[in-house]
Protein backbone atom coordinates (compact mmCIF):
# COMPACT_ATOMS: atom_id res chain seq x y z
CA UNK A 1 0.00 0.00 0.00
CA UNK A 2 1.33 3.46 -0.92
CA UNK A 3 2.41 5.66 1.96
CA UNK A 4 0.42 8.49 0.39
CA UNK A 5 -2.97 6.77 0.68
CA UNK A 6 -5.50 7.68 3.35
CA UNK A 7 -5.75 5.30 6.30
CA UNK A 8 -8.61 5.12 8.80
CA UNK A 9 -9.83 2.59 11.29
CA UNK A 10 -12.98 0.63 10.58
CA UNK A 11 -14.93 2.37 13.36
CA UNK A 12 -13.76 5.90 12.55
CA UNK A 13 -15.20 8.12 9.82
CA UNK A 14 -12.85 10.36 7.87
CA UNK A 15 -13.58 14.07 7.61
CA UNK A 16 -12.45 16.95 5.44
CA UNK A 17 -9.01 18.21 6.40
CA UNK A 18 -7.94 21.81 6.91
CA UNK A 19 -5.99 21.48 3.68
CA UNK A 20 -9.15 20.64 1.75
CA UNK A 21 -11.05 23.51 3.36
CA UNK A 22 -8.23 25.85 2.35
CA UNK A 23 -8.33 24.48 -1.19
CA UNK A 24 -12.07 25.12 -1.36
CA UNK A 25 -11.58 28.85 -0.83
CA UNK A 26 -10.59 29.26 -4.47
CA UNK A 27 -13.96 27.94 -5.56
CA UNK A 28 -15.76 30.71 -3.70
CA UNK A 29 -14.16 33.00 -6.28
CA UNK A 30 -14.87 30.58 -9.12
CA UNK A 31 -18.58 30.32 -8.29
CA UNK A 32 -18.80 34.11 -7.92
CA UNK A 33 -17.18 34.53 -11.33
CA UNK A 34 -19.74 32.21 -12.91
CA UNK A 35 -22.64 34.16 -11.40
CA UNK A 36 -21.17 37.43 -12.69
CA UNK A 37 -20.64 35.90 -16.12
CA UNK A 38 -24.31 34.91 -16.23
CA UNK A 39 -25.48 38.27 -14.88
CA UNK A 40 -23.55 40.12 -17.59
CA UNK A 41 -24.95 37.90 -20.36
CA UNK A 42 -28.60 37.13 -19.65
CA UNK A 43 -29.22 35.61 -23.07
CA UNK A 44 -29.53 31.98 -24.11
CA UNK A 45 -26.00 32.18 -25.46
CA UNK A 46 -24.82 33.61 -22.16
CA UNK A 47 -26.60 30.83 -20.28
CA UNK A 48 -24.85 28.25 -22.45
CA UNK A 49 -21.42 29.82 -21.92
CA UNK A 50 -21.98 30.12 -18.18
CA UNK A 51 -23.09 26.49 -18.02
CA UNK A 52 -20.03 25.34 -19.94
CA UNK A 53 -17.74 27.20 -17.54
CA UNK A 54 -19.62 25.85 -14.52
CA UNK A 55 -19.31 22.29 -15.82
CA UNK A 56 -15.58 22.85 -16.24
CA UNK A 57 -14.89 24.15 -12.74
CA UNK A 58 -17.24 21.54 -11.25
CA UNK A 59 -15.39 18.74 -13.04
CA UNK A 60 -12.03 20.08 -11.84
CA UNK A 61 -13.27 20.21 -8.24
CA UNK A 62 -15.18 16.94 -8.17
CA UNK A 63 -12.39 14.88 -9.73
CA UNK A 64 -9.95 16.35 -7.23
CA UNK A 65 -12.39 15.28 -4.51
CA UNK A 66 -12.39 11.70 -5.83
CA UNK A 67 -8.58 11.67 -5.66
CA UNK A 68 -8.20 13.36 -2.27
CA UNK A 69 -10.78 10.92 -0.94
CA UNK A 70 -7.99 8.36 -1.34
CA UNK A 71 -4.97 10.41 -0.25
CA UNK A 72 -3.44 11.17 3.12
CA UNK A 73 -3.73 14.95 3.63
CA UNK A 74 -0.88 14.91 6.15
CA UNK A 75 1.68 13.64 3.64
CA UNK A 76 3.97 16.46 2.48
CA UNK A 77 3.82 15.46 -1.18
CA UNK A 78 0.01 15.37 -1.07
CA UNK A 79 -0.06 18.83 0.48
CA UNK A 80 2.17 20.16 -2.27
CA UNK A 81 -0.09 18.56 -4.87
CA UNK A 82 -3.25 20.13 -3.42
CA UNK A 83 -1.61 23.55 -3.12
CA UNK A 84 -0.50 23.30 -6.76
CA UNK A 85 -4.04 22.37 -7.79
CA UNK A 86 -5.32 25.29 -5.74
CA UNK A 87 -3.13 27.76 -7.63
CA UNK A 88 -4.12 26.31 -10.99
CA UNK A 89 -7.77 26.57 -9.93
CA UNK A 90 -7.18 30.21 -8.98
CA UNK A 91 -5.77 30.87 -12.45
CA UNK A 92 -8.79 29.18 -14.00
CA UNK A 93 -11.15 31.29 -11.87
CA UNK A 94 -9.34 34.50 -12.79
CA UNK A 95 -9.78 33.65 -16.48
CA UNK A 96 -13.56 33.06 -16.26
CA UNK A 97 -14.80 36.59 -17.14
CA UNK A 98 -12.98 36.41 -20.49
CA UNK A 99 -12.87 32.64 -20.85
CA UNK A 100 -14.37 32.85 -24.34
CA UNK A 101 -12.13 35.73 -25.39
CA UNK A 102 -8.54 36.71 -24.73
CA UNK A 103 -8.11 34.40 -21.72
CA UNK A 104 -9.51 31.27 -23.34
CA UNK A 105 -6.13 29.54 -23.50
CA UNK A 106 -5.42 30.50 -19.88
CA UNK A 107 -8.72 28.95 -18.77
CA UNK A 108 -8.26 25.80 -20.85
CA UNK A 109 -4.58 25.44 -19.96
CA UNK A 110 -5.27 25.69 -16.23
CA UNK A 111 -8.11 23.17 -16.52
CA UNK A 112 -5.96 20.65 -18.41
CA UNK A 113 -3.06 21.15 -15.99
CA UNK A 114 -5.38 20.36 -13.07
CA UNK A 115 -6.89 17.23 -14.59
CA UNK A 116 -3.78 15.76 -16.21
CA UNK A 117 -1.33 16.78 -13.49
CA UNK A 118 -3.41 15.42 -10.63
CA UNK A 119 -4.21 12.15 -12.40
CA UNK A 120 -0.60 11.64 -13.47
CA UNK A 121 0.45 12.11 -9.84
CA UNK A 122 -2.01 9.43 -8.79
CA UNK A 123 -0.90 7.08 -11.57
CA UNK A 124 2.87 7.38 -11.28
CA UNK A 125 3.63 8.67 -7.78
CA UNK A 126 0.93 7.17 -5.58
CA UNK A 127 0.10 3.97 -7.44
CA UNK A 128 2.94 1.50 -7.69
CA UNK A 129 3.25 -0.93 -10.58
CA UNK A 130 0.62 -3.66 -10.18
CA UNK A 131 -1.19 -1.83 -7.37
CA UNK A 132 -5.02 -1.66 -7.40
CA UNK A 133 -4.86 2.10 -7.97
CA UNK A 134 -2.64 1.97 -11.07
CA UNK A 135 -5.19 0.78 -13.66
CA UNK A 136 -7.99 3.22 -12.70
CA UNK A 137 -5.50 6.08 -12.64
CA UNK A 138 -3.95 5.33 -16.02
CA UNK A 139 -7.34 4.78 -17.64
CA UNK A 140 -8.56 8.11 -16.24
CA UNK A 141 -5.40 9.82 -17.43
CA UNK A 142 -5.99 8.57 -20.98
CA UNK A 143 -9.45 10.14 -21.02
CA UNK A 144 -8.19 13.46 -19.64
CA UNK A 145 -5.43 13.54 -22.26
CA UNK A 146 -8.05 13.00 -24.96
CA UNK A 147 -10.36 15.73 -23.69
CA UNK A 148 -7.39 17.98 -22.94
CA UNK A 149 -6.46 18.06 -26.62
CA UNK A 150 -9.88 19.54 -27.41
CA UNK A 151 -9.73 21.98 -24.50
CA UNK A 152 -6.36 23.30 -25.68
CA UNK A 153 -7.42 23.35 -29.33
CA UNK A 154 -10.43 25.44 -28.33
CA UNK A 155 -8.12 27.82 -26.50
CA UNK A 156 -6.28 28.49 -29.76
CA UNK A 157 -9.12 28.28 -32.30
CA UNK A 158 -11.47 31.17 -31.56
CA UNK A 159 -13.88 30.45 -34.42
CA UNK A 160 -14.52 26.85 -33.35
CA UNK A 161 -13.88 27.34 -29.62
CA UNK A 162 -17.32 26.51 -28.30
CA UNK A 163 -17.67 23.46 -30.54
CA UNK A 164 -14.29 22.10 -29.45
CA UNK A 165 -15.04 22.74 -25.80
CA UNK A 166 -18.42 21.03 -26.08
CA UNK A 167 -16.64 17.97 -27.46
CA UNK A 168 -14.14 18.17 -24.59
CA UNK A 169 -16.81 18.42 -21.90
CA UNK A 170 -18.74 15.57 -23.53
CA UNK A 171 -15.63 13.38 -23.31
CA UNK A 172 -15.06 14.36 -19.68
CA UNK A 173 -18.61 13.69 -18.54
CA UNK A 174 -19.10 10.48 -20.52
CA UNK A 175 -15.92 8.85 -19.18
CA UNK A 176 -17.30 7.83 -15.76
CA UNK A 177 -20.42 6.38 -17.41
CA UNK A 178 -18.24 3.71 -19.03
CA UNK A 179 -15.86 3.54 -16.06
CA UNK A 180 -13.05 5.06 -18.11
CA UNK A 181 -12.88 2.14 -20.50
CA UNK A 182 -9.80 2.17 -22.73
CA UNK A 183 -9.92 0.01 -25.90
CA UNK A 184 -7.51 -2.90 -25.75
CA UNK A 185 -7.19 -2.80 -21.97
CA UNK A 186 -8.99 -4.68 -19.24
CA UNK A 187 -12.44 -3.35 -18.40
CA UNK A 188 -12.71 -1.73 -14.98
CA UNK A 189 -15.59 -2.37 -12.60
CA UNK A 190 -17.01 0.00 -9.97
CA UNK A 191 -14.98 -1.92 -7.40
CA UNK A 192 -11.84 -0.45 -8.94
CA UNK A 193 -12.60 2.78 -7.05
CA UNK A 194 -12.94 2.85 -3.26
CA UNK A 195 -15.15 5.54 -1.73
CA UNK A 196 -14.71 6.62 1.90
CA UNK A 197 -18.35 7.59 2.15
CA UNK A 198 -18.32 9.91 5.16
CA UNK A 199 -15.46 12.02 3.76
CA UNK A 200 -16.85 11.94 0.22
CA UNK A 201 -20.36 13.07 1.17
CA UNK A 202 -18.98 15.74 3.48
CA UNK A 203 -16.89 17.23 0.70
CA UNK A 204 -19.97 17.72 -1.50
CA UNK A 205 -21.90 19.15 1.43
CA UNK A 206 -19.12 21.68 1.87
CA UNK A 207 -19.38 22.70 -1.77
CA UNK A 208 -23.07 23.45 -1.21
CA UNK A 209 -21.93 25.72 1.65
CA UNK A 210 -19.47 27.37 -0.76
CA UNK A 211 -22.26 28.10 -3.22
CA UNK A 212 -24.58 29.40 -0.51
CA UNK A 213 -21.78 31.55 0.85
CA UNK A 214 -21.23 33.01 -2.60
CA UNK A 215 -24.92 33.94 -2.67
CA UNK A 216 -24.53 35.81 0.62
CA UNK A 217 -21.43 37.60 -0.66
CA UNK A 218 -23.08 38.67 -3.93
CA UNK A 219 -26.23 40.01 -2.29
CA UNK A 220 -24.29 41.76 0.45
CA UNK A 221 -21.84 43.36 -1.96
CA UNK A 222 -24.63 44.54 -4.26
CA UNK A 223 -26.60 46.07 -1.39
CA UNK A 224 -23.57 47.86 0.03
CA UNK A 225 -23.01 49.68 -3.27
CA UNK A 226 -26.58 51.06 -3.55
CA UNK A 227 -28.76 53.47 -1.54
CA UNK A 228 -30.51 51.54 1.22
CA UNK A 229 -34.21 52.41 1.27
CA UNK A 230 -37.11 50.34 2.61
CA UNK A 231 -37.67 48.42 -0.65
CA UNK A 232 -34.01 47.51 -1.02
CA UNK A 233 -33.76 46.50 2.63
CA UNK A 234 -36.77 44.23 2.12
CA UNK A 235 -35.11 42.77 -0.98
CA UNK A 236 -31.98 42.02 1.04
CA UNK A 237 -34.10 40.32 3.69
CA UNK A 238 -35.88 38.18 1.10
CA UNK A 239 -32.55 37.20 -0.48
CA UNK A 240 -31.31 36.07 2.92
CA UNK A 241 -34.50 34.10 3.60
CA UNK A 242 -34.20 32.40 0.23
CA UNK A 243 -30.61 31.37 0.94
CA UNK A 244 -31.58 30.19 4.44
CA UNK A 245 -34.39 28.11 2.94
CA UNK A 246 -31.94 26.55 0.51
CA UNK A 247 -29.69 25.64 3.46
CA UNK A 248 -32.63 24.17 5.38
CA UNK A 249 -33.85 22.11 2.44
CA UNK A 250 -30.45 20.49 1.97
CA UNK A 251 -28.98 20.22 5.46
CA UNK A 252 -32.04 19.55 7.63
CA UNK A 253 -32.33 15.92 6.49
CA UNK A 254 -31.14 15.45 2.92
CA UNK A 255 -27.42 15.65 3.67
CA UNK A 256 -27.55 13.11 6.50
CA UNK A 257 -29.98 10.71 4.81
CA UNK A 258 -28.07 10.65 1.52
CA UNK A 259 -24.79 10.05 3.35
CA UNK A 260 -26.29 7.04 5.13
CA UNK A 261 -27.76 5.77 1.86
CA UNK A 262 -24.33 6.01 0.26
CA UNK A 263 -22.71 4.19 3.19
CA UNK A 264 -25.22 1.33 3.03
CA UNK A 265 -25.24 0.94 -0.76
CA UNK A 266 -23.94 -2.28 -2.29
CA UNK A 267 -22.40 -0.30 -5.15
CA UNK A 268 -21.30 2.90 -3.45
CA UNK A 269 -19.03 3.91 -6.34
CA UNK A 270 -21.82 4.08 -8.92
CA UNK A 271 -24.19 5.76 -6.46
CA UNK A 272 -21.52 8.33 -5.56
CA UNK A 273 -20.88 8.98 -9.25
CA UNK A 274 -24.55 9.50 -10.09
CA UNK A 275 -25.89 11.20 -6.98
CA UNK A 276 -22.94 13.41 -6.13
CA UNK A 277 -20.65 13.82 -9.12
CA UNK A 278 -23.43 14.30 -11.69
CA UNK A 279 -26.58 15.46 -9.89
CA UNK A 280 -25.10 17.85 -7.35
CA UNK A 281 -24.07 20.23 -10.11
CA UNK A 282 -27.79 20.85 -10.78
CA UNK A 283 -28.26 21.88 -7.16
CA UNK A 284 -25.22 24.16 -7.37
CA UNK A 285 -26.51 25.66 -10.62
CA UNK A 286 -29.80 26.47 -8.91
CA UNK A 287 -27.97 28.34 -6.16
CA UNK A 288 -25.90 30.32 -8.67
CA UNK A 289 -28.92 31.31 -10.76
CA UNK A 290 -30.77 32.26 -7.57
CA UNK A 291 -27.88 34.52 -6.56
CA UNK A 292 -28.19 36.27 -9.91
CA UNK A 293 -31.94 36.66 -9.35
CA UNK A 294 -31.40 38.04 -5.83
CA UNK A 295 -28.92 40.57 -7.17
CA UNK A 296 -31.45 41.73 -9.78
CA UNK A 297 -34.16 42.16 -7.15
CA UNK A 298 -31.86 44.15 -4.88
CA UNK A 299 -30.85 46.40 -7.77
CA UNK A 300 -34.45 46.93 -9.04
CA UNK A 301 -36.88 46.06 -6.21
CA UNK A 302 -39.77 48.26 -7.41
CA UNK A 303 -39.43 47.53 -11.12
CA UNK A 304 -41.18 44.94 -13.26
CA UNK A 305 -38.30 42.87 -14.53
CA UNK A 306 -37.75 42.27 -18.26
CA UNK A 307 -38.32 38.69 -19.38
CA UNK A 308 -34.67 37.48 -19.22
CA UNK A 309 -34.24 38.85 -15.68
CA UNK A 310 -37.60 37.40 -14.60
CA UNK A 311 -36.67 33.99 -15.95
CA UNK A 312 -33.41 34.08 -13.98
CA UNK A 313 -35.28 35.04 -10.81
CA UNK A 314 -37.81 32.19 -10.91
CA UNK A 315 -35.51 29.62 -12.53
CA UNK A 316 -33.01 29.60 -9.65
CA UNK A 317 -35.23 28.06 -6.95
CA UNK A 318 -36.99 25.90 -9.56
CA UNK A 319 -33.67 24.38 -10.67
CA UNK A 320 -32.63 23.93 -7.05
CA UNK A 321 -35.79 22.03 -6.11
CA UNK A 322 -35.65 20.00 -9.31
CA UNK A 323 -32.05 19.04 -8.51
CA UNK A 324 -33.23 17.79 -5.12
CA UNK A 325 -35.94 15.75 -6.82
CA UNK A 326 -33.44 14.06 -9.15
CA UNK A 327 -31.03 13.47 -6.26
CA UNK A 328 -33.67 11.75 -4.14
CA UNK A 329 -34.84 9.67 -7.09
CA UNK A 330 -31.31 8.35 -7.63
CA UNK A 331 -30.35 7.90 -3.99
CA UNK A 332 -33.63 6.49 -2.63
CA UNK A 333 -35.58 5.46 -5.72
CA UNK A 334 -38.55 7.63 -4.72
CA UNK A 335 -39.97 10.92 -5.98
CA UNK A 336 -39.97 13.95 -3.70
CA UNK A 337 -43.37 15.21 -4.78
CA UNK A 338 -43.38 18.24 -2.51
CA UNK A 339 -40.16 19.57 -3.98
CA UNK A 340 -41.27 18.75 -7.50
CA UNK A 341 -44.53 20.64 -6.95
CA UNK A 342 -42.51 23.47 -5.43
CA UNK A 343 -40.38 23.69 -8.58
CA UNK A 344 -43.52 23.92 -10.70
CA UNK A 345 -44.94 26.58 -8.37
CA UNK A 346 -41.81 28.70 -8.86
CA UNK A 347 -42.40 28.69 -12.60
CA UNK A 348 -46.03 29.67 -12.09
CA UNK A 349 -44.86 32.61 -9.98
CA UNK A 350 -43.05 33.77 -13.11
CA UNK A 351 -46.40 34.39 -14.76
CA UNK A 352 -47.32 36.75 -11.91
CA UNK A 353 -44.01 38.49 -12.34
CA UNK A 354 -44.99 39.79 -15.76
CA UNK A 355 -47.27 42.29 -14.01
CA UNK A 356 -45.69 42.58 -10.53
CA UNK A 357 -42.59 44.19 -9.09
CA UNK A 358 -39.41 42.21 -8.54
CA UNK A 359 -39.93 42.50 -4.79
CA UNK A 360 -43.36 40.86 -5.01
CA UNK A 361 -42.02 38.01 -7.13
CA UNK A 362 -39.16 37.44 -4.69
CA UNK A 363 -41.62 37.35 -1.79
CA UNK A 364 -43.79 34.79 -3.57
CA UNK A 365 -40.76 32.60 -4.27
CA UNK A 366 -39.74 32.70 -0.61
CA UNK A 367 -43.34 31.74 0.17
CA UNK A 368 -43.05 28.70 -2.09
CA UNK A 369 -39.83 27.58 -0.40
CA UNK A 370 -41.38 28.10 3.03
CA UNK A 371 -44.44 26.10 1.99
CA UNK A 372 -42.25 23.17 0.86
CA UNK A 373 -40.39 23.20 4.18
CA UNK A 374 -43.60 23.48 6.20
CA UNK A 375 -45.34 20.68 4.30
CA UNK A 376 -42.40 18.36 4.90
CA UNK A 377 -42.33 19.24 8.59
CA UNK A 378 -46.07 18.57 8.92
CA UNK A 379 -45.73 15.26 7.08
CA UNK A 380 -42.94 14.26 9.45
CA UNK A 381 -45.00 15.06 12.53
CA UNK A 382 -47.98 13.11 11.20
CA UNK A 383 -45.74 10.13 10.52
CA UNK A 384 -44.35 10.32 14.06
CA UNK A 385 -47.86 10.55 15.52
CA UNK A 386 -48.76 7.34 13.68
CA UNK A 387 -45.74 5.66 15.23
CA UNK A 388 -43.98 5.20 11.87
CA UNK A 389 -40.21 5.56 11.77
CA UNK A 390 -38.78 8.30 9.57
CA UNK A 391 -36.43 7.58 6.67
CA UNK A 392 -33.51 8.73 8.80
CA UNK A 393 -34.51 6.43 11.67
CA UNK A 394 -34.83 3.44 9.34
CA UNK A 395 -31.42 4.10 7.82
CA UNK A 396 -29.79 4.57 11.21
CA UNK A 397 -31.31 1.32 12.39
CA UNK A 398 -30.16 -0.59 9.32
CA UNK A 399 -26.61 0.73 9.45
CA UNK A 400 -26.26 -0.05 13.16
CA UNK A 401 -27.10 -3.73 12.65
Amino acid sequence: MSRYLRTSSADEDAHASNLELFYDLVFVLAVTQVSHLLLDQLTWGGVGRSLLVLLGIWWAWTNTTWVTNMLDPDATVVRLLVLSLMFASLVMAVAIPDAFGSRALLFAGAYVAIQVGRTAFLAFVVAGRGSPERAPATHTLAWFLASGAFWLAGGFASSARITLWLIAIAIDYSAPLVFYRVPGRRRLSPDSWNVETSHFAERFQLFIIIALGESIVVTGATTSELPLDAARFAALGLAFLSTAAFWWLYFHLVATISQLQLASAQDSTTLARDGYTFLHVIIVAGIIVSAVGDELVIAHPRDTLPTPELIALVAGPAIYLLGHTFFRLRMAGSVGWRRLVGAAACLIVGLVGRAASALVVAALLVGVLAAVIASEQIAGRRRANRGEPSTLERLEASTSV
